[in-house]
């Protein structure tokens, strides 16, 4: 668990997780709607309280288009197991 903040006009290129065993969970907190997550081909934004949970093997990539706000995105990001890795299968999440 960690917290990722994300300044206007920044970008993340696209980019895959190491592993299908995770799935990622983005509870926002500080969400300009300007602020966007694109995974393979749909593109949606965060909103306060309330969680995006996708499976980062995929590529994704996120953009925060408001270079004219000093405003920042700030969310708690969670790692998951995927519902299909067994529990004899479960070591410790490594992160990136």
């Amino acid at each position: 668990m960690r917290f990722s903040a994300l300044s206007s006009g920044a970008q993340i290129l696209p980019h895959c997780g190491p592993t299908n065993t995770r799935l990622q969970a983005h509870l926002g907190l500080i969400v300009p709607s300007e602020a966007r997550i694109r995974c393979e081909t749909k593109q949606r934004g965060w909103k306060t309280g309330k969680f995006i949970i996708f499976d980062d093997s995929f590529e994704h990539e996120l953009q925060f288009d408001g270079a004219s706000s000093s405003s920042l995105r700030l969310i708690l990001l969670i790692d998951l197991w995927h519902p299909e890795v067994e529990s004899r299968q479960r070591l410790t999440p490594k992160d990136d």
